[in-house]
C-alpha cells in the first residue's frame, strides 16, 4: 500500500497513531495511486469529493447514465447540459440531472465546439465510473 493516497481526517489520524503499521492495512478514503512509471491515477472512490470542488461538469440525460456507467465516452445525444466556457481537454465530472456524480473523464470538445458536432460525436472521453467497482471488483482488494 506504498503507492497509494488516502484522505483522513485529523481526528482519525490523529486517533490511528498509536497503531502499528504493520497491522494497519488502510485508513480513510483512497483518493489513487502511483504508477510504476511514477503517474498519479485518480480512483473512483473520490469521486463524492471532487465533485463537490469540480470547476467543469457535465450533466447526462436519464438515457445516457446506463451507457456511461457501462463505460462508453459520453455522446452529444446523451449530453443535457455542460458547464459554460469549458475548454477541450480538461477533466470534467459527468452527474445525472438529479446531480449525482456518475464518474470523471475529459473533455473531447470545448463548448464551442460542441454545438456543431453530431449526435453521435464524443464530448466527453470515460476516465472512470461508477461502473469500475464492479467492472475491477477482484483487483479492489
Amino acid at each position: 500500500h506504498k503507492d497509494r493516497v488516502y484522505y483522513l481526517r485529523a481526528a482519525l489520524l490523529k486517533f490511528i497513531s498509536c497503531i502499528g503499521l504493520e497491522e494497519l492495512i488502510a485508513a480513510g478514503i483512497c483518493f489513487g495511486k502511483f504508477t510504476k512509471t511514477g503517474k498519479f491515477r485518480i480512483q473512483i472512490s473520490c469521486l463524492d469529493y471532487l465533485a463537490k470542488y469540480a470547476k467543469y461538469k457535465i450533466w447526462l440525460k436519464p438515457a445516457g447514465e446506463q451507457s456511461f456507467v457501462y463505460g462508453n465516452h459520453v455522446v452529444k445525444a446523451h449530453l443535457a447540459r455542460m458547464t459554460e466556457n469549458t475548454p477541450q481537454n480538461v477533466g470534467v465530472i459527468v452527474l445525472s440531472m438529479s446531480d449525482i456524480p456518475l464518474g470523471f473523464g475529459v473533455a473531447a470538445k470545448s463548448t464551442i465546439q460542441f454545438r456543431d458536432l453530431e449526435p453521435t460525436g464524443v464530448v466527453a472521453v470515460n476516465q472512470c465510473d461508477l461502473g469500475e467497482y464492479l467492472r475491477s471488483e477482484d483487483q479492489s482488494l
